[in-house]
C-alpha cells in the first residue's frame, strides 16, 4: 500500500484527479487530499465523496494576497508532508506542493498544460521530479518534462471513465433534447489574468441575445452577471456540467478548460481569450473541433460570427462525433499512464 498526497486548488483539478483518487483507493492506497477553496472546488470534492483537509479559503484576490498565501501554504503543505510521510506527492503545478516534496525528500509528479502559469512552473521545474505535459505544450521545462500525446480533460472525460447521460439532466429538470448553447464567462481574477479583461456587461447581453436566435442560451459564469442575464444562468448541479456540455449545440467560452472539455465530448467550441495554449491550438488545427480567437480588439465579434456560421451548419453534431472519434484514436488514456509513472517513481524515489 502506498501513501499519496495531493492538493486541489481549482475546480478543474478536482475533475482532473477524481478518477486517479478513486483508482488509488480501489487498489488499497491511502490518499490525503489538501484543498484551497476556489470557485466551488470543495463543493465538487464533496459531491465526488472525496474527503479533504481545507488549507485555505481563498487563492488570493491580488498580488499581495497571493504572495502571502504562497508562503503560508508552503508551510502548511510541508508540515502535512512531514507528518503524513507520503510515498509520493501528485497533482498539478502547485509550487507549494513542489516545495513540500523537496523539503520532505519525496518524489513529486505533476501534469500541467497551462503555459501561462509561469511562477508555478518556474518553481516546479526546479523542485518537481517529473512534469508530464501535452505533446503540444509551448514551453520547454527541461529534463524533468515528458511530453505525452494527450489532454488533461481526458483524465475525466475519456470514454473509459465518463459516459454522457441525458437522463441525469432530466432528473434535475434540465431538458437536454431542446437545442441549446452554453456560454462561459470567467472572472479574470486568476494570477495569469492580471491586466486582462473580457466582455463588459453590454457585450455579454448583446452576445446572448444574438445566440438566442439559434436555441436556448445558458450562461455559466464566475462571479456576477448583469441582471438581464440572470434568467439564463445554468442551474444544474455543478458536477453535471459535462453532461450539459456533451449535448450542447455549441460552447462559447472565455475559459480554455471548458472549451477543451466540450471538444473531448465532440461538441464544437469557441475559445475567446488572449491567452494561448498548445492544446487549444492543436484542437483547432488537428481536430477542427475548437476555434481560437486570441488576438485583436474585435476577437469577440469574430467569434460571434463564427458561432452563427456553425449554428447554421445542418449536420454539426454528426461532424462533431466524427472528429471526436479521430481524436480518441490518437490520444493516450492518461489515467492509466499517470498511475504507471506514479508507481515507477515511488520505487525510484526523487531521482526517478
Amino acid at each position: 500500500m502506498s501513501k499519496v498526497m495531493i492538493s486541489i486548488d481549482h475546480p478543474a483539478w478536482a475533475h482532473q484527479f477524481r478518477h486517479i483518487i478513486k483508482l488509488l483507493n480501489e487498489r488499497g492506497d491511502e490518499v490525503r487530499t489538501l484543498a484551497i477553496e476556489k470557485d466551488g472546488d470543495t463543493k465538487l470534492l464533496d459531491s465526488f465523496g472525496i474527503p479533504y483537509e481545507l488549507s485555505a479559503r481563498s487563492t488570493g484576490k491580488n498580488i499581495i494576497e497571493k504572495g502571502f498565501l504562497f508562503f503560508a501554504m508552503c508551510i502548511d503543505h510541508t508540515l502535512h508532508a512531514l507528518r503524513y510521510k507520503p510515498d509520493i506527492l501528485i497533482g498539478r503545478a502547485s509550487p507549494m506542493m513542489a516545495v513540500a516534496a523537496w523539503i520532505s525528500r519525496k518524489p513529486h509528479i505533476i501534469y500541467e498544460d497551462t503555459e501561462v502559469s509561469k511562477f508555478s512552473l518556474r518553481i516546479c521545474k526546479r523542485l518537481t521530479t517529473k512534469i508530464i505535459t501535452p505533446r503540444t505544450f509551448l514551453t520547454n521545462l527541461g529534463k524533468c518534462q515528458e511530453r505525452v500525446d494527450t489532454y488533461k480533460e481526458l483524465f475525466y472525460l475519456h470514454p473509459s471513465v465518463f459516459t454522457p447521460d441525458k437522463q441525469v439532466l432530466r432528473d434535475v429538470g434540465f431538458n437536454p433534447d431542446e437545442p441549446y448553447i452554453l456560454v462561459r464567462f470567467v472572472a479574470w481574477n486568476a494570477s495569469h489574468d492580471i491586466g486582462k479583461k473580457g466582455l463588459d456587461d453590454a457585450g455579454k447581453i448583446a452576445l446572448v441575445k444574438k445566440l438566442s436566435q439559434y436555441g436556448k442560451v445558458y450562461v455559466s459564469a464566475e462571479g456576477n452577471v448583469p441582471e438581464e442575464l440572470k434568467s439564463h444562468l445554468l442551474k444544474t448541479p455543478y458536477e453535471l456540467i459535462h453532461h450539459v456540455l456533451a449535448f450542447a449545440k455549441l460552447v462559447y467560452s472565455e475559459g480554455a478548460t471548458m472549451a477543451s472539455e466540450a471538444v473531448m465530448l465532440g461538441t464544437h467550441a469557441l475559445y475567446v481569450n488572449v491567452i494561448k495554449s498548445g492544446s487549444t491550438q492543436e484542437q483547432s488545427e488537428r481536430f477542427h473541433l475548437l476555434y481560437n480567437f486570441n488576438e485583436g480588439e474585435d476577437r469577440y465579434d469574430k467569434a460571434t460570427a463564427k458561432a452563427i456560421e456553425l449554428l447554421e451548419t445542418p449536420d454539426l453534431e454528426e461532424q462533431g462525433a466524427q472528429k471526436l472519434e479521430k481524436l480518441l484514436t490518437e490520444k493516450v488514456d492518461i489515467n492509466r499512464y499517470y498511475l504507471e509513472e506514479m508507481d515507477r517513481l515511488i520505487k525510484a524515489g526523487r531521482k526517478g
